[in-house]
């Protein structure tokens, strides 16, 4: 059966029992995971707070309980950074309030939202008119020969809308301040009413390139919640699945990061290979992009990767990003450009290879195992856009090793599903070592087998902040670059 996974420890706090109860969880290693308000529409509001720490796997939860007509806590802000986004989200979705936020701006609500409404309150109002497009406000940077620089939100090409303001002298950047939420579907709401066991289609589109590590995230909440297990080779399917997602990511971003600094050949050779991935991609499980295949109670599969294939498109792989590196001009462009520093992504609370390259500790499929993986770690310390580089190209082949042996473990059955009556209510915690770093799902089911509250937390909500950072002090012309080396999604952070 399924390896154990840490039990989840819950306590019911008051407001004034928070800050030391999370300062504990703080002061013993735990990271802030994700924070879910919660509205009924019972008269109390319920903010639950996911602690997690790894290896061995911890995972703690907080709930306070709060009246609806005064919904106030005390701010974890000083404490921790992603506390005060969550708290800011929290702000602009629920109303609840917050005691001793430094900065208790808007986050999701742009400037022409209505002050007074809160789109996942249980009372609230259909959407109302969006009156003008209000002032996107940001902080002005003065002195001598300081001038700004606007790009976006609209993009040329293909890609998700965003703003940011560069703050420049010359060509140095003194400041930039990204400003997202212009793809808000609140899809988080649209899990609400849908059966627990059937709405693994939304989270495959929460962000499209990442469908099948949200699709299992939330299979494992769903799973949890409704006390559904399932057999060891189910899990090693999904994790192999998983893997194959890494891959034609990888690949996809080897070659942009090489086509950013004029070297399309890279570009054009990368994109040989991630076709040839996404064509595998269609024969194992009948989708490009992996999806439908892995759904709660189970997984359905066409045929197994041709592990031979992989081998070989993974020596091509390293030829490119060899190829690459060996380019002067490419590897002068890469070093020393976008340095998030260690103490800086800790700050932040970063997560996934932009992480890694700057030195931490940090892999769901380690710290919050579902199985029992040989996973190779892959980490580097200079923080820069070539070390986010080569933890790509390194990560790639760890993983077609990995595919390659989860391979020979599995047998002739490709597809499981579980008995459709395993339902009761219920919540439950699903967390994936993704592609660009963890995702976090948690879910809560009725007695009717409906999800009544779906949170997500893609690991973009918690890069972003360090893109910025990144960029301090380097020139416009690398933005380019050190955003492709971050690779964020936009959809994975605007639910």
């Amino acid at each position: 059966m399924t390896s154990d996974r840490a039990q989840r420890t819950r306590s019911v706090v008051t407001a004034d029992e928070l800050t030391d109860a999370a300062e504990d969880l703080f002061g013993g290693g735990h990271r802030l995971g994700l924070v879910a308000a919660h509205d009924y529409g019972d008269g109390v509001l319920r903010v639950v707070y996911l602690f997690l720490a790894g290896r061995p796997d911890r995972r703690v939860e907080l709930e306070c309980r709060l009246p609806v007509h005064d919904p106030t806590l005390p701010s974890l802000a000083y404490v921790s950074f992603p506390a005060g986004r969550f708290e800011r989200e929290m702000l602009d979705l629920y109303g609840i309030r917050l005691h001793g936020h430094p900065r208790p701006r808007r986050l999701v609500r742009h400037a022409h939202w209505p002050d007074d409404w809160h789109p996942m309150r249980a009372d609230a109002s259909e959407v109302p008119d969006f009156e003008g497009a209000g002032e996107l406000r940001f902080l002005t940077v003065g002195g001598d020969g300081v001038y700004e620089i606007p790009v976006g939100p609209v993009h040329a090409g293909l890609i998700e809308p965003g703003h940011f303001r560069f703050s420049v002298v010359g060509e140095t950047v003194v400041r930039l301040k990204a400003r997202l939420w212009y793809v808000h579907r609140g899809i988080e709401r649209l899990f609400e009413g849908r059966i627990a066991t059937g709405a693994v289609d939304l989270a495959e589109r929460i962000s499209g390139d990442t469908s099948t590590a949200h699709a299992l995230a939330h299979s494992l909440a769903v799973e949890e919640a409704c006390a559904i297990t399932l057999p060891d080779e189910v899990h090693r399917v999904r994790a192999m699945l998983v893997e194959m997602e890494r891959l034609y990511n990888h690949a996809a971003d080897l070659g942009a990061l090489a086509n950013d600094v004029g070297y399309g050949l890279a570009n054009a050779h990368a994109l040989r290979v991630r076709e040839r991935l996404l064509r595998m991609n269609a024969a194992v499980t009948g989708h490009r992009l992996l999806r439908g295949a892995i759904r709660p109670g189970g997984v359905v599969l066409l045929t197994l990767p041709d592990v031979r294939e992989l081998g070989s498109l993974a020596a091509d792989l390293a030829e490119i990003a060899e190829l690459t590196l060996r380019n002067g001009v490419v590897l002068d462009r890469f070093t020393g450009t976008g340095v998030l520093t260690g103490d800086d992504a800790t700050a932040l609370g970063c997560l996934g290879y932009p992480a890694r390259a700057s030195g931490l500790v940090t892999d769901a499929r380690l710290d919050h195992p579902f199985i029992e993986l040989p996973v190779t770690e892959v980490r580097a310390d200079t923080g820069d856009v070539l070390a986010r580089y080569t933890i790509r190209r390194d990560e790639y082949a760890a993983s077609v090793a990995l595919i390659t042996e989860l391979t020979q473990t599995l047998g002739g059955a490709l597809q499981f599903l579980a008995p459709p009556n395993h339902t009761r209510s219920g919540s439950g915690v699903g967390i994936v070592e993704g592609w660009r770093g963890t995702i976090v799902h948690r879910v809560e089911v009725d007695d009717a087998g409906r999800l009544t509250r779906a949170k997500i937390v893609d690991p973009s909500w918690f890069n972003w902040p360090a893109l910025p950072v990144a960029m301090s002090e380097t020139i416009v012309p690398d933005f380019p670059l050190v955003n492709k080396s971050f690779n964020l999604s936009y959809a994975g952070n605007d639910l």
